[in-house]
């Protein structure tokens, strides 16, 4: 590397990153579109890459941009919470994207409730749900992912964990359903009908087979589909039978025309947590977003 790469260059690449072209990067940093046009040029020789290249009317990040992003975006972050790590943040001031991985059954009940709580107080704060590909702790550590929301334990050193609530599972049915005027049926009356997993793997079977298996009981799953969100609709205009956290049972069954029933089975509840690594501890932005997170699930 020819040039040596310093904060304020990072922060250069991470505007262009997120902005998409010179010019709006330049507005983001203050900086004149010269400056900015310079500061592109000293990128590209210390990282011996375009960064960004034309494609059609606007400029497109490279594949290596791409990569290097989430790692840049972690450094900043690092950086900002080592100078204000014991500063109050103004939080009505605050422009910032956080990324939040979350699981969908979780999401349909949790976004809007966080959104709106974030919104109040920090109008220039945007929230980037995305959904689970991998729960890979990896995307915590290089900062492509602020926040992880769902369910299951991670055993690492780095990463600090919070339990936002316990969950579990229920069945659905369409309200008209005769499955559904019994408020409380029984393992063999859920058998007689057909289900609908909902499994992003694509599996069939779930921890309500082992019930069955248990019983000497089989159901018969018609369909498989990603989501909670999904099976919730299919079962609204069918008659199979769902299973669904309670939580979008409750928030969505009405609307929906579905009715919900507890299982007769003893399934284990399911911990929702939140989890984050340990370099933003001390970042006032992020405790602020755990605590809003928390405070609005209650």
């Amino acid at each position: 590397m020819s040039e040596r790469l310093d904060l304020n260059l990072l922060r250069v690449f991470d505007a262009l990153l997120q902005e998409g072209s010179v010019t709006a990067a330049s507005e983001r940093l203050h900086l004149s579109i010269p400056a900015t046009s310079r500061a592109l040029g000293r990128l590209r020789r210390a990282m011996d890459d375009p960064i960004l290249v034309r494609a059609g009317r606007g400029m497109a990040p490279t594949p290596f941009a791409l990569r290097t992003a989430p790692r840049v975006r972690s450094l900043l972050d690092e950086a900002s919470a080592l100078i204000s790590g014991d500063r109050e943040v103004p939080i009505a001031e605050l422009e910032r994207t956080f990324t939040i991985r979350i699981n969908d059954g979780v999401a349909a009940t949790l976004a809007a409730a966080v959104v709106d709580a974030t919104s109040a107080v920090a109008p220039g704060v945007i929230l980037r749900f995305v959904g689970e590909g991998s729960e890979s702790v990896e995307a915590l550590r290089d900062g492509s992912v602020d926040l992880d929301i769902g369910v299951g334990d991670v055993a690492a050193p780095d990463i600090r964990a919070a339990v936002l609530y316990r969950e579990r599972l229920v069945g659905i049915v369409r309200a008209d359903s005769p499955l559904g005027r019994n408020r409380r049926p029984t393992l063999a009356q859920l058998c007689r009908h057909p289900h609908v997993s909902a499994s992003r793997r694509g599996r069939t079977r779930g921890p309500l087979d082992d019930a069955l298996d248990a019983a000497g009981l089989r159901r018969h799953v018609a369909a498989v589909v990603p989501t909670f969100a999904v099976a919730s609709l299919l079962v609204s205009s069918s008659g199979y039978v769902g299973l669904v956290p309670q939580r979008l049972a409750e928030q969505y069954g009405r609307a929906l025309g579905i009715r919900w029933f507890p299982l007769p089975a003893d399934l284990p509840e399911l911990d929702v947590r939140l989890l984050w690594h340990a370099r933003l501890d001390s970042d006032p932005a992020q405790r602020w977003l755990r605590e809003t997170i928390r405070t609005a699930l209650k």
